[in-house]
């Protein structure tokens, strides 16, 4: 069974949070409604795991085009898209993004460790399948999931991003797995670009940090008990 990452096992911090935190890395203490002006600015600029945003300055574009692909753009599309919105905290853009590198920025849902277990303990394999510009294993590591995934096919090092059927069965070959056999789930229609590969596709609706996603559906679909 493959899964996706952002919006499927885990969801990024809330976004206040998100500047309070990284200012406070860069020596600022933010008042929560000034916190919270200057997270609505950047997200709309553009945060890592949040909207696309409406414009990206020509200087971008191409970091932006290959964010998925090379780690360096990746960093550099967000950094460069943060640094857009005015703000008097010196190295906020860096301090934003490193903490997307880490689990304080992450939440994993309520409903992915259970459903992963379950799955490990009936002998399913089970591989993350993400468009994503840096290396997510250290946060599965820390979260104690490790264990309960058996491969990684991530967008930068795969070198083709989703919908292309071909990350898809990259990520069933690393599994042993036979695509028309193999379940994948998701919540955008880039995870259900799936069923082009012969594969089956569960597109469910992101939820809010922290809570259950309904990834037990899959458990039913694999023919376990949830």
């Amino acid at each position: 069974m493959l899964f996706d990452f952002h919006g499927t096992l885990a969801q990024v911090e809330d976004p206040v949070r998100w500047v309070v935190e990284a200012a406070a890395a860069c020596g600022r203490e933010l008042e929560r409604a000034k916190a919270t002006i200057l997270a609505d600015r950047l997200v709309t600029a553009g945060r890592a795991g949040g909207p696309v945003p409406h414009r990206v300055p020509p200087h971008l574009a191409e970091h932006w085009a290959d964010r998925d692909l090379y780690a360096h753009s990746h960093r550099a599309a967000y950094t460069g898209l943060a640094a857009t919105v005015t703000t008097d905290v010196d190295g906020l853009p860096d301090a934003l993004y490193e903490r997307l590198l880490t689990t304080a920025g992450w939440l994993p849902y309520a409903d992915a460790e259970p459903t992963l277990r379950t799955l490990h303990d009936a002998g399913i394999k089970v591989a993350v399948v993400s468009n994503i510009g840096f290396d997510i294993r250290p946060l599965f590591a820390t979260w104690g999931l490790e264990a309960l995934v058996d491969a990684y096919a991530l967008s930068y090092e795969v070198g083709r991003t989703k919908p292309d059927p071909a990350i898809f069965v990259r990520a069933c070959g690393m599994l042993g797995a036979d695509p028309e056999r193999t379940l994948m789930v998701g919540d955008s229609p880039a995870d259900a670009g799936a069923v082009r590969a012969g594969l089956a596709a569960l597109v469910l609706p992101a939820a809010e940090p922290g809570r259950p996603n309904g990834l037990t559906a899959a458990l039913a679909l694999a023919g376990c008990p949830a």
